[in-house]
């Protein structure tokens, strides 16, 4: 069987750090002791879904960072981009389409061709 606790608890104290957030902030604000995150950290911890649900959620991680380790893990930016996106109602999202595909498009226009 995999083992989790190494992807889980990389990705927690990653995610943590990026968000400024400090061991003991993460607790209180899942309700959890701040052991529980020093042992999830340090690869010693098998928290509870009541635990972990809440954790990866305020720490929003993608599950695929803990159970696919093997994949890239993605920058910051676009990180917080595609969850905001994922935040966004069917309604938001159809309107941001078009404005998203116009930016990139003038972002792409001026970066220099790839191509000689």
């Amino acid at each position: 069987m995999q083992d989790y606790s190494h992807p889980l608890g990389d990705a927690v104290k990653v995610a943590r750090s990026e968000l400024g957030l400090t061991q003991e902030q993460v607790a209180g604000k899942i309700e959890a002791d701040t052991r529980t995150i020093m042992n999830i950290e340090n690869h010693k911890g098998n928290p509870k879904m009541k635990t972990l649900f809440p954790l990866i959620r305020l720490l929003k991680i993608d599950a695929r960072e803990i159970f696919n380790p093997e994949l890239k893990r993605e920058s910051p930016a676009i990180r917080q981009l595609r969850f905001l996106v994922e935040e966004c109602s069917e309604q938001e999202a159809s309107t941001l389409i078009p404005v998203i595909e116009a930016v990139l498009s003038a972002l792409r226009a001026k970066e220099p061709s790839k191509i000689e």
